[in-house]
């Protein structure tokens, strides 16, 4: 049926409304229904756009919406297109796969393994289904190892989309940055985006993690 979605309090930074108000696991629930497109957001300027290209289309379609204030990492010119990812920074020693508030993130923390002269690409993908598979398996080609960041529980959200994608196509050496299997808390969205390990910080962390084994892989 032409039914449109529209999940509010995605994630943990809904923050002080606790577990029973934070969306942790409706990727994996909506991504597994047949025929379901399921799109998550950046910011302000792409969820204007996803909410426009979801009503256009025909059939069902879930729009992860969060509540906090974010940062506007896109703007009206930022081209969007349901399925198709966004390279928002090259780089190609490891490819960073980010959606929903951790393509800030994403951002960041390029910018912090730039300063060590880490190179990494940085890909939004704002549809989780139907994913872009060219660009991902492209990514995994150029870079020989891949992070997932996302704003959700480790099991069957973006990484494990990625994942699926990446282990038919170009097995590579990869790391996930997720909720890792427990429910949420209250606590100020910064201080909970912290404790879960969803920052720039974690990110880093987890590609030093993956660098280290793709050149064991290499060697």
């Amino acid at each position: 049926m032409n039914v449109k979605i529209g999940g509010a309090h995605g994630g943990i930074s809904v923050g002080p409304d606790g577990a029973t108000h934070q969306a942790l696991e409706e990727i994996a629930m909506m991504r597994v229904l047949p025929n379901m497109k399921v799109i998550v957001p950046c910011d302000f300027e792409e969820t204007r756009k996803a909410t426009l290209a979801a009503a256009a289309v025909w059939g069902p379609v879930y729009l992860r919406f969060g509540r906090e204030d974010v940062p506007v990492v896109t703007d009206a010119a930022t081209p969007f297109e349901i399925g198709k990812g966004i390279l928002l920074r090259d780089g190609d020693d490891v490819a960073i796969v980010a959606c929903g508030v951790m393509v800030y993130e994403a951002l960041q923390a390029a910018d912090a393994l730039a300063a060590r002269g880490i190179q990494a690409r940085v890909i939004n993908i704002h549809t989780i289904k139907p994913i872009d598979r060219n660009l991902l398996i492209q990514a995994a080609e150029d870079c020989g190892a891949v992070v997932t960041a996302e704003e959700h529980q480790i099991n069957g959200g973006l990484g494990s989309a990625v994942a699926e994608v990446l282990v038919r196509n170009c097995p590579v050496p990869m790391e996930f940055v997720a909720v890792e299997d427990r429910f949420g808390q209250s606590g100020k969205p910064a201080e909970l985006m912290a404790a879960f390990g969803l920052t720039a910080g974690h990110i880093v962390t987890a590609t030093e993690k993956v660098l280290a084994r793709k050149v064991a892989r290499v060697y």
